[in-house]
């Protein structure tokens, strides 16, 4: 069975909707701040990578390199603890960290605002205008986010498989339904599907190693691989830069050969 990535606005249900659906088909749920601390172990702090995956762009704030690379590190995490499938996720852009296939199942959880109110009045010990004025602030951090990174709109529904409306349907419902969809044919877990898995975890942690090896840290590169093959496109200036980069690619494990792309050009080492 797949991967489940629940995405939803801060208290409109997905945590319990996600904790419903890992023990109904008996995966592990993980949420970012897992996902953050396992993303340390490439020397960052978790304020540092919170931060980053958080707040939107600003002038006065993160550079948008420093997005790159913190962004690389929980990518690399996220992927590695979903290597294998099984599992539930729910935090901020898992769908999309995930790439694209069907190897995740992509779900979106709404709810009306009043619902989202009192569960932020209820967990925030907070005032209603002070619920409505931190919904209004994360929805609107998380939208600039996910458009300054993937140029995408956060709530747009083409971006998911399901999506659930809590005003239509209670999480219990909604939780049954997500079973359901996971056990189709169409989401089953394949060889196929595991190798796209496999090449995803591989390029991301090929990614991560870049970002954080001083020689390469302050370039950014697409990585792709493929059954252990690795293209590397982007930020080599000249050949002794790209028997570095190299160096550091086959340090990683997994990797077989690497192939390093600038522009029309095509470097094996």
């Amino acid at each position: 069975m797949p991967i489940v990535t629940i995405s939803r606005g801060s208290y409109s249900g997905g945590k319990m909707v996600a904790e419903c659906v890992a023990q109904k088909l008996g995966y592990r749920c993980v949420d970012r701040d897992q996902i953050i601390q396992k993303a340390t172990a490439w020397g960052v702090s978790q304020d540092d990578l919170r931060t980053a995956i958080e707040k939107p762009p600003t002038f006065l704030g993160q550079s948008a390199h420093t997005k790159y690379m913190y962004l690389a590190f929980i990518q690399a995490a996220l992927c590695e603890e979903f290597r294998t499938g099984k599992g539930v996720y729910h935090g901020l852009a898992g769908h999309l960290l995930f790439g694209k296939g069907s190897h995740a199942l992509r779900v979106r959880i709404i709810a009306p605002m009043e619902f989202r109110i009192n569960q932020v009045q209820n967990w925030r010990g907070c005032n209603r205008k002070e619920a409505i004025a931190y919904i209004e602030k994360v929805d609107q951090d998380r939208r600039r986010w996910t458009k300054f990174l993937y140029d995408v709109d956060w709530a747009d529904a083409s971006l998911y498989d399901l999506v659930f409306n809590l005003e239509q349907v209670n999480l219990q419902e909604a939780c049954e339904v997500i079973c359901c969809a996971a056990q189709l044919k169409c989401f089953e877990f394949t060889p196929e599907r595991q190798r796209a898995v496999d090449d995803l975890a591989l390029a991301s942690c090929v990614k991560a190693n870049l970002a954080r090896e001083q020689a390469t840290a302050n370039f950014e590169f697409e990585v792709v691989a493929k059954s252990g093959l690795v293209s590397v496109k982007g930020g080599i200036l000249h050949p002794s830069q790209a028997k570095e980069i190299a160096n550091i690619v086959r340090g990683v494990p997994g990797v077989v050969d690497v192939e390093l792309h600038q522009l029309e050009l095509v470097i094996h080492i």
